[in-house]
Formats: C-alpha cells, sequence, structure tokens
C-alpha cells in the first residue's frame, strides 16, 4: 500500500471530511529484527512518528536477512515493494546489479532534501556501500564488526586468569587448553562462522578472500580463500573442535544463546551482541579486540563491517520518497546514532556520533564498547581490508557453512574443504558475472 486508508477514501470521494484532508503518506520499512533490536527499531519509527505529522513509518519483520532480502525480490516482482529494505552485506552486490528495482539513497536525499552530508559518514563503513563513482547506493543504518566476548566467571571457575591477554590465536589456544583441563565444557563458541573466521580473518590478516579487490574491482573476481592463511586457522579450529574445546552450534547466532545463558567461556561474535549479552547475561563479561595470528601477514590490519543497509525501492511515487528521505535522515541524525550504538554496540555510523558518545563519557563507563570502532579505523583499509562485494554471495556462504561443517566433523581437511568452497562458489560466481554483463 502506498497510501493510508485516509488516503485513498480522499482520492476516491467527493465528501473530503477534515480527517481525510489530513491524511498522512505511509512508508513501509521491511528489516529483520526480533528481540531487543526489534524493540529499538520500534523504539525508532514511533519516536519518528511521533515527531512530525506528514509521513507514517510503518515497520515490518520479515524474517531473517536472508528471508528479508528474498522478500524484498519477491515484493518487487509482484509489484508490491516496501520503499525501504533492509539488506545485510552480502546481498550488497545483487542489489547494486538490480538497478531497475532501487532508487540510490544519494538520490532520494537530494531530491527529497532531507538533510543529508555523505562526508559525514565514517569511512570504512560509507565505502561498503558507494558506487564507483562515489555515490551512497544505500543508507548504513546497522554496521558491526566482530570481537571476542569473554565469561569472566567462567574463566576464573575454570582457574584461568580473566584478565589473560587473548589478543592473539596462540594465546586464546593455550587459554582454551587450560579452560579444558579446568572443567569447562564449552571453551569457545562462535556466531556467523563465515563471517568472523574466513571474511574477517582474511581482512584482518591482510590476504585476499577474493581477486579484483574482493570483487570491488569487477565481477570476474575468484574466491581466494582457501589461501595458506585461512587454512591454517581452520586447521587450528578443526583440532579445538576436535579436542573439545571449540563447540560448534550452528550456522548463524545460535551460540548467543549459549554464551548470554553462561553455558561458554569465549564468544566470537558481532560487536552488537552488547544489546543482548548486556541485557540478558547474569555473570560478568567484557569484550576484547578480534584474535589475530602474530606474524602472519601484516595483522593486526582491520576488520570488516557485517550487519546491513537500508535500501530504497523503486516504483513509488514523489511525497512517498520524501518521506523515506526524511525517515533516513532521522536515523542518521547524531543524537539517534549515538543512543543506537551505545544500545546495541552496533559502529557509530557517522563521525559526529561516535564523537558525541565519548564526550558523554560511555566509553569510559562502559569498558571495551568503543573496541569495534578502534578496530575498524585503526589503520587505513586495504585493498584486502575494505570490504567483500560479490555476486550470490548469500548463495556463497551457504557453499562454505557445508565446508567449514565437514572441517568441524573431521569429515574433511582444511585444504580440502576450502578447495572444494572455491570450485564450487567460483561456479555461481561465474552465473552471476554472465548474468550481470
Amino acid at each position: 500500500m502506498k497510501k493510508t486508508l485516509f488516503g485513498m477514501l480522499a482520492a476516491t470521494s467527493t465528501m473530503l471530511t477534515p480527517i481525510a484532508a489530513m491524511a498522512q503518506t505511509e512508508v513501509q520499512f521491511w528489516h529483520a529484527f526480533t528481540g531487543r533490536l526489534g524493540d529499538l527499531v520500534k523504539e525508532q519509527v514511533a519516536d519518528f512518528n511521533a515527531s512530525q505529522s506528514e509521513y507514517t513509518v510503518v515497520e515490518s519483520h520479515k524474517g531473517n536477512y536472508s528471508e528479508t532480502l528474498n522478500a524484498g525480490i519477491a515484493a518487487f516482482r509482484a509489484q508490491e515493494q516496501p520503499h525501504i529494505l533492509m539488506v545485510f552485506e552480502v546481498g550488497t552486490a545483487t542489489m547494486m546489479a538490480a538497478a531497475g528495482a532501487i532508487k540510490p539513497v544519494h538520490d532520494v536525499m537530494t531530491e527529497s532534501g532531507a538533510k543529508f552530508d555523505p562526508d559525514a559518514y565514517i569511512g570504512a563503513v560509507k565505502g561498503y556501500y558507494t558506487s564507483t563513482d562515489g555515490e551512497m547506493l544505500s543508507l548504513p543504518f546497522n554496521s558491526s564488526t566482530p570481537v571476542l566476548w569473554v565469561n569472566r566467571d567462567a574463566m576464573t571457575a575454570a582457574g584461568v586468569d580473566p584478565d589473560t591477554d587473548l589478543s592473539t590465536w596462540q594465546n586464546v589456544g593455550n587459554v582454551l587448553d587450560q579452560l579444558k583441563a579446568g572443567g569447562e565444557d564449552c571453551p569457545l563458541v562462535t556466531a556467523w562462522q563465515s563471517w568472523i573466521h574466513l571474511e574477517n580473518l582474511s581482512a584482518y590478516h591482510d590476504v585476499p578472500f577474493a581477486t579484483k579487490d574482493n570483487g570491488f574491482a569487477g565481477l570476474d573476481a575468484e574466491l581466494a580463500l582457501n589461501g595458506e592463511t585461512q587454512v591454517a586457522h581452520l586447521s587450528a579450529m578443526g583440532q579445538w573442535a576436535k579436542d573439545g574445546k571449540f563447540i560448534y552450534t550452528g550456522r548463524r547466532n545460535e551460540g548467543g544463546a549459549n554464551f548470554r545463558g553462561g553455558e561458554c567461556a569465549l564468544f566470537t561474535e558481532s560487536s552488537a551482541g552488547y544489546a543482548g549479552i548486556s541485557s540478558e547475561a547474569e555473570f560478568e563479561f567484557d569484550v576484547r579486540p578480534l584474535p589475530y595470528w602474530e606474524g602472519v601477514g601484516n595483522a593486526p590490519q582491520n576488520t570488516i563491517i557485517g550487519g546491513a543497509s537500508l535500501w530504497v525501492m523503486s516504483g513509488h511515487e514523489a511525497d512517498e520518497y520524501k518521506g523515506a528521505g526524511e525517515f533516513l535522515s532521522y536515523l542518521s541524525s547524531s543524537d539517534v546514532q549515538a543512543a543506537w550504538h551505545q544500545n546495541t554496540g552496533y559502529l557509530p555510523i557517522t563521525v559526529e556520533a561516535g564523537d558525541a558518545t565519548r564526550a558523554a563519557g560511555f566509553y569510559d563507563e562502559n569498558p571495551g564498547t568503543d573496541i569495534a570502532v578502534i578496530q575498524m579505523t585503526a589503520k587505513e583499509p586495504t585493498a584486502n581490508s575494505k570490504g567483500i562485494r560479490l555476486g550470490s554471495f548469500d548463495q556463497i556462504r551457504g557453499i562454505i557453512d557445508e565446508e567449514l561443517e565437514a572441517i568441524w566433523a573431521g569429515d574433511k581437511t582444511a585444504q580440502e574443504a576450502m578447495d572444494s568452497a572455491k570450485e564450487r562458489g567460483d561456479a555461481l560466481l561465474r552465473r552471476f558475472e554472465t548474468a550481470n554483463r
């Protein structure tokens, strides 16, 4: 629906009432958030709606990230697309290739007259959603990067100093030995295994995940995830899995429930895990930088973002785009972004929001909450560490997940699994390249 019920009645009836004449333009916003994050989105929408009288944003949860993207594609084909669609970062190349389905955020903001300054967004985030000619195609919304979460109580219970240096995977390996010996049943668990242990691992060590600058430089990219660095890391994790030091719980964030419930000592997860961990954990915890392999590549380089951005879909009316622009401008405002960052652990997408958070003393009062920002911005990104932009990447991640599961189960060596992932993934890349030439 492009108008509220009152709006449609006003267009078809000659008996206009004062209420119908004041109809608000409706803007549909589809997202993938539930739980605490879903509640915060509802609050943002409610606050925006209460702040003005011209537009009504209607938020709708459409499932997980993959399901939300697929719902948006299906809705566009049926000509029932929302105005704003949340798409996770691995869907960026797919959305960029769908030129007729989207209206670039840069155009929406310019045409609507909404407050918009592309330079206000932090470079590591903005660059991911920007075209080769420098125009922002979608609006960064929830951008995160992986970190290491520590259950300090579990460490102490196993006889391990909770302040032990965990900055390198070498040190983590030693601590996993101590945790297991101390009776810990779940020394290490992870979320989003491909994103953290392959995509970010590659960027953090400044080695390619794919050729052609990880896909940024052309559709003819090939996967490079079967390199020496990736295979060595996955071999170590495969041994940890065999020894009961790494517990595999699922492809997405199933391990989050285990960690928040106090069952696991260490947890590699998004910085945005802060929203759930801070509200649910009944134990002392802290957050550390993502570990790196000392002496490998250029580590630590910088990690890359996860999360999602907001895409404006084509096929709507000018007044609806103006409402979409006003809502996106509201979401980018310093106060809203600072609150979002502080409540969720997502990165502040604007420099001003980060500065405001620091000035308010939030980082001093909540040690470690600035780690994600530092980890992303301490070094200038390289061609290997600015992100990944590959077609059909959601499906490629599915392939990677299958191959990683074969490693954890002991059915394949890391080299065999990654060689297979490359072969299968490259086939999808060639199909995407052919379809989008």
